[in-house]
């Protein structure tokens, strides 16, 4: 079992930035991928980023790539998600995710991701 907890979320202007931090408990952290997904009200979950376990190789959604950095401390059993140049569109729940590692492509599907923390709001004004 992981168990996953989010923090960071807030309130920020358009253009501000924001860093979410997810920590991890249980099993190895180092052995898993980690991911971000967000959920806006009334659509669908949707990819952020990941990070993979072995050798820090990211991927990042079209809509986030060159203003998000996924990064992760593994001492610390901790993910984090930077976020600059905000938008109001980036307004969602925002989600880590881990998956045990397994060779092959980056997981960017919700379900395939085992466990899943409670999630942080976080709102960007226009």
């Amino acid at each position: 079992q992981v168990q996953l907890g989010e923090s960071g979320g807030g309130l920020v202007q358009a253009g501000g930035s924001l860093r979410l931090s997810c920590t991890a408990s249980g099993r190895t952290f180092s052995s898993y991928d980690m991911a971000w997904f967000r959920q806006a009200p009334g659509k669908e979950r949707e990819f952020v980023a990941v990070i993979r376990a072995y050798f820090g190789i990211t991927y990042y959604a079209d809509s986030v790539k060159g203003r998000f950095t996924i990064s992760k401390d593994n001492a610390m059993s901790t993910v984090y998600l930077q976020m600059n140049s905000l938008k109001p569109e980036d307004t969602a729940v925002y989600y880590c995710a881990a998956e045990a590692y397994r060779p092959g492509p980056a997981s960017t599907a919700g379900s395939a991701y085992d466990y899943w923390g409670q999630g942080t709001q976080v709102t960007v004004s226009s």
